[in-house]
């Protein structure tokens, strides 16, 4: 079988607004994972995240 290498994808740049707004859209998720998680009153979710606010020093009770 031939070897046949792959050619990388060219893409172009991103602007400096578009890495920020992916910056504060990631930011944005991010927070609001930490606000369900952390003031959940699911048990299922705040069994599966306990440890870890724990750990962070984030309080859940």
């Amino acid at each position: 079988m031939p070897v046949t290498s792959a050619k990388p994808a060219i893409t172009a740049p991103t602007t400096l607004s578009q890495r920020l707004t992916l910056a504060i859209g990631a930011s944005l998720l991010g927070l609001c994972l930490v606000y369900f998680a952390g003031f959940s009153h699911i048990e299922a979710v705040h069994n599966a995240a306990h440890d870890t606010r724990h750990s962070a020093a984030f309080p859940c009770h």
